[in-house]
Parts: structure tokens; C-alpha cells; sequence
């Protein structure tokens, strides 16, 4: 049999609960270990950007009005339906030219996270809710709320353990988000759009889009309908540009080191409350 031509495939973007090509059609190529071609990825544009946000306020009053035990049960299956497709991400991540021990270990940890995030959906707010004295007759209330769309900017070397560390403790404390995937690794996080898409997760809550960061990072980061952004490039010029721009309209930003996502440090119910506001409600005692 004569030789033939691998057909590469094109990876989509995830927005909306759907998997639409780039507004503009443009594609670029994504290479592994010993610059090996390994596929295409869409090279996403500022109205992709303007669709995922819109996607993702759409999502957001449905997700956050969910019981926190039913958002518990969502993250679950998330973990159930990445345990079934394991060895899928190992190969991709190997593919991207990271060892086969590493592999597993970053699928494994990725897989215990997301279970590690659905158990402190019911309970952080009791924890850093508060019920406060007040010198009348009412009861005040002091509990958190999620902030609303965030900016999610994974760092360019992980591959999934970085992004699932950041999705995860986001859709826990009920905020929807945009998420970039890394531009030069972005196969195993577009790759999580369709573990995502069957699992039970309400279309528009998570959005991942692939493309030139530098391209990516400005509009994201400004636009106006976007409350929050966790970033974690470190390169000083990008972190610059990003509080620049989160001054436009007061974004809440958090810039999170670049270090090992693996570490447990990173299973930490702070990731949540760190996108949440604290509401207080005062009602009448009864007397």
C-alpha cells in the first residue's frame, strides 16, 4: 500500500456549549517533541472574544442560581467523564512532548481536582459566611456570591493541569468564564471543551478559545462585560497591560506565580473565595 498523508485535525474552539470554527477561519499549527506536527488549532479573533463573553453572560445568572449540591454533582461527573478518557489526554500530552510518567501524573491530578473543587461547593459559604451582631432586632447575614465572568489566562507551558486548576475553583463558586488556552500546548484544554460538553455542564459556562496570546490578552482583558481576570503570565509587560486594563471598569485581578500546578497548594478553597463578593442581608428577628 502506498504511502499516504496523515489528515491533520483542526481542534475548535468551545463557546456556547457548541464547537464553532474561528470567526475568521484562520487556523495555525501546533507542533510537539522534535517539532513534530501534531494538528491545527483555531486562531481565534476579537469577535470570538466578543461571542464567549456574550456566551458566557448568558450562562452565568442560570449556573450561579444552581443549588451548590447540584453544582458538587456537575464537577463529579466532569471528573467521571476525564477518568473514562484518560488515556487519551496521556497520549496527547505525551504527543506534546512531555514524558509518559508526567502524563499520567497530570491527568491523574487534573481528574482530583475537579472531584477535590465538588466538595467545597456546599461548604465554603458556611465557612466564610458570617451571621453578625447588630443592636437590633433583625439577623444580618454576611455570605458569598460569585463575582460574574472571569478572564481566565492559564500560564503558556501547562498544558491541562494549569487550566483545570483555574476552571474548576471558578465554575465551584458559581462564576462562568473565557479561558485561553496556551498557544503553543493548547491541544489537551480545547480537548477539555468536549469532556466539558458531556458532562452535564450548562452550555456557555466554561468557553476556551485558542490563538496568538498577544492578539488575545488585550481584547479579553478589556472588555467591558468582563468582571474578573486570573492571570497567570508572569512576563511583566503582560501583567502591566492586564492591571491597565482592568482599570477600565474595576475588574477584580488576581495574578497567580507560574509554579507547580501539581503541587496540592493548589487544592485550596481560598481559589474560590477569591473570585467572590460578600453580600449582607438583614431580616427581621420576628419579635
Amino acid at each position: 500500500m502506498a504511502d499516504r498523508v496523515d489528515v491533520l485535525k483542526t481542534y475548535k474552539t468551545y463557546v456556547g456549549g457548541a464547537f464553532p470554527r474561528s470567526e475568521s477561519g484562520r487556523t495555525y499549527k501546533v507542533y510537539g517533541k522534535n517539532d513534530q506536527l501534531l494538528a491545527n488549532a483555531c486562531r481565534c479573533s476579537r469577535k470570538d472574544i466578543r461571542d464567549a463573553v456574550e456566551a458566557s453572560r448568558a450562562a452565568f445568572s442560570g449556573w450561579k442560581s444552581l443549588s451548590a449540591h447540584h453544582r458538587g454533582q456537575i464537577l463529579y461527573r466532569i471528573s467521571e467523564m476525564l477518568e473514562g478518557r484518560k488515556e487519551q489526554f496521556v497520549e496527547e500530552l505525551i504527543k506534546s512532548g512531555i514524558s509518559k510518567k508526567q502524563s499520567r501524573m497530570e491527568v491523574d491530578a487534573a481528574i482530583d481536582r475537579f472531584i477535590y473543587f465538588a466538595g467545597w461547593t456546599d461548604k465554603y459559604a458556611q465557612i466564610y459566611g458570617s451571621i453578625n451582631p447588630v443592636a437590633s432586632d433583625h439577623f444580618n447575614f454576611s455570605y458569598p456570591e460569585p463575582i460574574g465572568i472571569l478572564a481566565v489566562i492559564p500560564p503558556e507551558t501547562s498544558r491541562l493541569i494549569g487550566p483545570v486548576s483555574m476552571i474548576a475553583p471558578a465554575i465551584a463558586g458559581g462564576n462562568t468564564l473565557v479561558m485561553l488556552a496556551s498557544q503553543t500546548h493548547p491541544l489537551a484544554a480545547i480537548t477539555l471543551g468536549e469532556v466539558l460538553h458531556v458532562s452535564d455542564l450548562p452550555a456557555g459556562v466554561v468557553n476556551i478559545l485558542s490563538g496568538y496570546r498577544d492578539e488575545l490578552i488585550p481584547v479579553l482583558t478589556s472588555h467591558m462585560d468582563v468582571n474578573a481576570i486570573w492571570n497567570s503570565v508572569e512576563k511583566q509587560e503582560v501583567m502591566k497591560q492586564i492591571d491597565e486594563n482592568a482599570a477600565l471598569n474595576i475588574k477584580r485581578v488576581v495574578h497567580t506565580e507560574q509554579d507547580d500546578w501539581l503541587d496540592p497548594r493548589h487544592e485550596n478553597p481560598y481559589s474560590i473565595v477569591q473570585f467572590q463578593e460578600i453580600k449582607t442581608t438583614w431580616h427581621p428577628s420576628g419579635y
